[in-house]
């Protein structure tokens, strides 16, 4: 594989910002499932993929969710034309033996919940950050939070299901309305070592 341009990772990662502020410009429906056809295939453990996606595109969803988010997070999820509720499936080993067929009987390694839990929450957030970088790709913005009641999201919005939030993320075309500076960031030397 060869190195992306510098333009792709500006895009990406050095220029990409997280958004506070959105135009009225909507997201069509197939955008939406082109973006999932790029986040299905992050690698995840036994490719187990446990993230689920719940797209709000109608006031009344993201009235629904606003409801139940803490601080200036209700009016980025009101303004944004997308809020996506990123949850991870505790029942994903169910898929396993399609998702996963080199290696039959591997659901049977998830028999603890705790375990299934902490898999579940890892992987998807993997696939969160993948679903991140695939909306950029797309040439969207994204405005990621966690400042939510996730209890009350998993009532309102998975009740019945075995599904729990992971976090959420505003989509769409960002503007500059309510964009901090850039934060500092950690240098190698404070973030990593090399063994």
């Amino acid at each position: 594989m060869a190195k992306l341009a510098d333009t792709a990772l500006d895009q990406l990662f050095t220029k990409a910002r997280t958004r506070n502020g959105w135009s009225d410009q909507p997201i069509p429906e197939p955008v939406l499932r082109e973006l999932y056809d790029l986040v299905k295939f992050g690698p995840t453990a036994f490719n187990a993929t446990p993230a689920r996606f719940l797209f709000l595109t109608s006031p009344e969803a993201k009235a629904r969710l606003a409801a139940l988010s803490s601080g200036s997070n209700a009016a980025k999820i009101l303004k944004a034309p997308v809020t996506v509720i990123v949850g991870y499936d505790l029942d994903f080993p169910e898929t396993l033996d399609t998702l996963f067929p080199n290696l039959p009987g591997v659901k049977t390694w998830f028999s603890d919940p705790a375990a299934t839990e902490i898999a579940a929450l890892r992987n998807s957030s993997l696939q969160g950050g993948y679903f991140i970088l695939a909306a950029r790709a797309l040439g969207l913005d994204v405005g990621p939070m966690s400042g939510f009641n996730n209890a009350g999201v998993d009532q309102e919005f998975f009740a019945g299901t075995n599904i729990k939030s992971n976090f959420i993320a505003s989509i769409g075309y960002g503007t500059d309305e309510n964009l901090f500076p850039r934060n500092p960031r950690l240098d190698f030397e404070k973030a990593a070592k090399i063994l």
